[in-house]
């Protein structure tokens, strides 16, 4: 009797085992995760994710960075280039890209900006009718939406535990580049025209434009932050302004530096006068993404070579 009772309990403990994998187990291999992307739209994770198209650069570098780069099989013809993204796969438009190639593609995620909703309430109606997860990240205008971007797509990814290496490298960096700022006194602080298009349609920024916070973050004074956003400017303006020292990151110029330098009228720039005219990487000032350090520190070392260059 003893021994039949024993049995008896070694069978439900058996069963009770199983019930409880079963429960701890199931829900997260089969239920559908649903979110909210950063634009507000309500979005459904793909179980596995085995195929991403991407139709902005800065997503890519994202992707890349969070080591998914091997899944991607699309993207945008400006992310070309881009190092850890694999090659003869096709490339999209950003703005008008081919729909039926992209259907044919068939991917888990498309991920996209706000660049890509071309005059239209829902252009990837049809994609995401066809079971594709379509997530859109508008392009951010400060670094801590940059960071909120990179965290809500390492989670969407499955790749948290390489999106907080990333955001902690990423915080790191930019401690170290305001500490140093906070150290640089106030006379010594340098105004800037920073130029994302060249004559004759020039075109820069003022406030609440992420390049003006990279601006004001080393220690420096954007002589357009009076004004608001991404817009024309003419050249009177920046000659009344007369800044110290003038960046361009119009790196499709075969000399953008000397086109500053010889323009009429601005050879009384202080900027212009003692030579301090630069040419700034247009790839990681561009993108709204973790490596725009990379132009923060050498707009820094160039601003501050006694501060910032021995770091």
């Amino acid at each position: 009797m003893k021994k039949k009772f024993t049995s008896i309990l070694i069978i439900a403990a058996m069963l009770i085992l199983c019930a409880c994998g079963n429960s701890a187990n199931e829900p997260n291999d089969t239920s559908p995760v649903t979110m909210t992307d950063p634009s507000g739209a309500e979005i459904t994770l793909p179980k596995q994710i085995n195929s991403i198209v991407v139709l902005a650069p800065s997503l890519s570098e994202i992707v890349v960075s969070l080591d998914m780069g091997d899944k991607i099989t699309g993207y945008d013809s400006y992310s070309a280039g881009i190092a850890g993204l694999p090659e003869n796969v096709p490339t999209f438009e950003i703005t008008n890209p081919d729909m039926e190639q992209l259907a044919a593609l068939a991917p888990d995620i498309l991920l996209v900006t706000n660049e890509s909703l071309y005059d239209q309430e829902s252009p990837f109606q049809s994609l995401i009718d066809a079971g594709t997860c379509v997530i859109c990240v508008p392009n951010r205008d400060n670094i801590e939406g940059i960071k909120s971007d990179i965290q809500f797509l390492a989670s969407a990814l499955d790749a948290s535990e390489k999106g907080s290496s990333l955001l902690e490298d990423f915080d790191e960096q930019l401690k170290e580049l305001a500490e140093i700022a906070a150290g640089i006194p106030k006379e010594e602080r340098k105004r800037i025209y920073f130029e994302v298009a060249p004559a004759p349609n020039m075109y820069s920024f003022g406030s609440g434009v992420f390049l003006n916070e990279m601006i004001e973050w080393i220690g420096a004074e954007n002589i357009l932050a009076d004004q608001s956003g991404w817009f024309t400017v003419e050249g009177e303006t920046i000659a009344a302004a007369n800044p110290d020292v003038i960046f361009t990151n119009a790196d499709y110029l075969e000399d953008p530096v000397q086109e500053i330098l010889d323009r009429d009228g601005w050879a009384d720039i202080s900027a212009v006068a003692d030579q301090n005219v630069y040419c700034i990487d247009n790839n990681s000032s561009s993108q709204p993404n973790h490596n725009i350090v990379k132009a923060m520190r050498q707009m820094a070392e160039i601003l501050y070579p006694d501060y910032y260059a021995a770091k």
